[in-house]
């Protein structure tokens, strides 16, 4: 008779493409399924019952408490862990493409047919941020 293995509950989450490419290189040099990988880390690193295991998780996820007031109810305290971002002043196509939420090529486009401020710098275009939104907001013109 077969041996029944647990139960398994779907996990979805996005991690730094550098951590993924460490992952999928270890799991095809060992020859185990990435899944396998993962459940075998958790079950031998992660302690979520002791304090000591709590630390040393901490020590790693490194989350940034805040204080949230409420009404009239006083602080609530919690957790929230964010990475700040800092667009980029110049923007290449494909970024300006993403700002304006279309195609990076109706972006080349359109800056080539003059109707986009952008400048070409070689063969690679430049944007500013400023200048598009600027653009964006402007009235349309035909």
């Amino acid at each position: 008779m077969p041996k029944k293995s647990p139960p398994e509950t779907a996990l979805y989450v996005k991690i730094p493409a550098g951590a993924v490419d460490k992952l999928d290189r270890a799991a095809a040099a060992l020859g185990v399924p990435k899944k396998d990988l993962v459940a075998g880390l958790v079950s031998k690193y992660v302690d979520p019952d002791s304090q000591r295991g709590l630390s040393a998780l901490e020590t790693l996820s490194q989350p940034r408490r805040v204080t949230v007031e409420i009404g009239d109810n006083g602080p609530t305290p919690g957790a929230y862990s964010f990475q700040a971002y800092d667009p980029p002043e110049v923007l290449n196509a494909a970024q300006a493409g993403q700002l304006l939420q279309i195609d990076e090529a109706v972006v080349v486009e359109l800056a080539e047919a003059g109707k986009l401020p952008g400048r070409k710098l070689g063969t690679a275009w430049r944007f500013s941020r400023a200048a598009l939104v600027a653009w964006l907001a402007g009235p349309e013109q035909s």
